[in-house]
């Protein structure tokens, strides 16, 4: 019998807001909400964005007035609609129209004379030129003769080409939420996805530690980039050619391994197993597979799974530009027939579109088994029986799709037929696309869709994109899909692509239905959704995903004795995550950043033959002493 993965929690940030208790789906579909529901989610997104906070029995904005959650919906409407979704860069990242860099020149002189600066003695080169003629002027000038021309670096400010971007809510800061020490942003995003997510169990970390062995929780989380910004890998790269030091921190804290080191030394104090790996921009579905495979097998009974990155830096958003795969403001305006760039609609999945948008997102779930979340009563929004990764075979160029999407996908809709039956699969399913917003990928995944579609008798296949409204946050791009994914199992709705007024004549569309406004899915309940992504250099994965109401029924046939008693405490568990939920909402963020904590000293371990016990943890671990290969010895 093998252990079911079951999602007990999730969280994060994009630019829609905050993942748990869908208050970013909520932003994403928020005209097919209720009244009420509408003002909850501008309420609730409006304390992030610090435009008014709660004072125990009504808000107060910046101007001091005492408001009503109705005033504050009503006043704070258009400037949380404005400052939440893509939309143009803000410069508190970067000014996208005045990007720092040099730029080289050649001086000559006139009539081959030589040229002559004066320079303080101090800000000479270590190594000084050898067609420098050094004349010093006293003990603190010196004067410099180069010989009829020379090189110079001069610094300068260019305008960056896409300006559109996926970033986080308008006043929603990060590195104010805890004490960041200069911590690079996409590891202060770390710290917020998997707090978020640990908060939104409603079941207190210490006793889903304490409820299982130290070995057998999981770590799995990873960034495509490293840390880019100048705290991290970014800094590290452009310091000698800035005039600056390298710091004793910046090579440490851009390694891709960060996200999920971050998490166990300041989040979870795990000693347990811990994972980083990368597929490109399918890499959160890569570390969800790992999870899922230990889970599974037995090996972890507890997994934090999730990827966090901060993309939005000139040299990032330059790179994707040179390639040709960034929408651009220019070809923006030729799609439009426009002299202005729509940044608002700059990501058109399955559209006529030019390129994809950089977004920014932190995304996390926890993973049980099965008994494990029984026993605990924690709250299931879901299962994720399986994750397919597969390579693209010979290529002719490395950034371009190839078979491996066939494989992956194929192979996660055979295998939700064999769990959840044919009918729920063909009737009760939809799709969250890789929708990248780029020519080549409207017509390469919608053909993939469309013939397993068509193997597997399927029509009018619900197909949605998430990189419609929050842009591709790289690494943590499928965790934005599967938290929206959950989002859609919560409401019954599917948020339209509601950024295309058509879709685009070369995109597969005989057996896939693309909604382009919301589809309301209360008439025909979604049991399983299929998270897809593709990554560069044939990185390939598909997700199955099983919603909470086919989970229950499994729970029920497998836990039949035990499911009374879970149901009660299950009851308060979803009490508990609701006040977090409340709280929130209302801008108390419950961050965790356990640093300067005291450390466990080494002479304090107790190893014997049968166990290693570490003081502080509930359980020992226990060595496994089983052979596996105990026929062939």
């Amino acid at each position: 019998m093998q252990a079911l993965p079951v999602i007990v929690g999730f969280g994060g940030y994009n630019a829609a807001g905050r993942s748990s208790s869908h208050q970013a789906f909520r932003r994403l579909v928020l005209e097919s909400l209720s009244q009420e529901e509408q003002e909850q989610t501008i309420v609730s997104l409006a304390c992030l964005m610090k435009l008014v906070s709660w004072n125990e029995q009504f808000y107060t904005d910046y101007q001091e007035d005492s408001l009503t959650q109705t005033q504050v919906a009503k006043k704070y409407k258009d400037l949380v609609l404005k400052g939440t979704l893509i939309r143009r860069l803000e410069d508190n990242l970067f000014d996208p129209k005045k990007v720092y860099g040099h730029k080289r020149v050649v001086v000559e002189s006139k009539d081959k004379k030589n040229i002559f600066f004066k320079i303080a003695k101090r800000d000479l080169p270590p190594v000084i030129p050898s067609q420098w003629d050094i004349k010093y002027l006293d003990d603190d000038i010196c004067e410099v003769g180069i010989e009829n021309s020379v090189d110079f670096l001069i610094p300068t400010y260019t305008e960056q080409a896409a300006k559109a971007g996926g970033q986080l809510p308008t006043g929603f800061d990060p590195s104010a939420q805890y004490n960041s020490r200069f911590h690079p942003r996409g590891l202060q995003l770390a710290l917020l996805g998997a707090s978020d997510a640990l908060a939104s169990i409603g079941i207190p970390w210490e006793k889903i530690a304490s409820s299982v062995h130290p070995d057998e929780v999981g770590v799995y989380g990873t960034s495509i980039m490293g840390q880019v910004s100048k705290e991290g890998l970014g800094g590290l790269l452009q310091a000698r050619l800035l005039g600056e030091r390298i710091t004793s921190k910046q090579y440490a804290m851009g390694l891709n391994t960060m996200p999920a080191d971050f998490i166990n030394a300041y989040v979870v104090g795990s000693v347990g197993h811990t994972a980083a790996i990368t597929g490109a921009c399918a890499s959160f579905l890569y570390v969800l597979q790992g999870a899922v495979q230990d889970i599974k097998s037995g090996r972890r009974r507890v997994a934090i799974i999730g990827s966090a990155e901060a993309g939005l830096t000139p040299a990032v958003m330059e790179g994707f530009t040179s390639m040709g795969a960034l929408g651009t403001d220019s070809n923006l305006c030729k799609l439009d027939s426009s002299k202005i760039p729509d940044w608002r609609n700059a990501s058109r999945p399955f559209g006529e579109n030019c390129g994809f948008t950089i977004g920014e997102a932190s995304q996390y779930i926890i993973l049980m088994d099965d008994a494990l979340a029984i026993d605990l009563g924690a709250d299931v929004h879901g299962a994720v029986p399986d994750v397919y990764t597969n390579a693209d075979g010979i290529k002719r160029s490395i950034s371009a799709p190839g078979i491996g999407n066939y494989v992956s996908f194929a192979k996660a809709v055979a295998s939700a037929v064999s769990i959840v039956g044919k009918s729920a699969v063909c009737e009760h399913s939809f799709i969250h696309a890789h929708g990248s917003s780029t020519p080549v990928n409207r017509v390469t995944e919608s053909r993939i869709f469309d013939r397993v579609a068509k193997a597997f008798a399927i029509k009018d296949w619900p197909v949605t994109a998430a990189k419609a409204f929050v842009g591709h946050s790289l690494a943590a791009a499928s965790g934005d899909q599967l938290a929206f994914a959950l989002g859609t199992f919560k409401y019954n709705i599917l948020p339209g692509i509601k950024t295309v007024d058509k879709i685009a004549e070369d995109v597969f569309q005989d057996r896939l239905l693309f909604p382009l406004e919301d589809l309301d899915l209360t008439d025909r309940k979604m049991k399983v959704a299929f998270i897809n992504s593709k990554g560069f250099g044939g990185n390939n994965a598909t997700a199955i995903v099983i919603s909470p109401s086919e989970v229950e029924k499994m729970l029920k046939v497998r836990h039949s004795r035990m499911y009374e008693e879970y149901s009660n405490l299950r009851e308060k568990t979803r009490q508990e995550a609701k006040k977090y939920a409340e709280n929130a909402d209302k801008g108390a963020i419950k961050i965790v950043y356990r640093f300067g904590e005291e450390l466990v000293e080494e002479e304090n371990i107790e190893i014997t033959s049968d166990h290693i016990k570490i003081p502080g943890y509930h359980k020992n671990i226990v060595f496994d002493k089983n052979n596996p290969w105990e026929d062939m010895c």
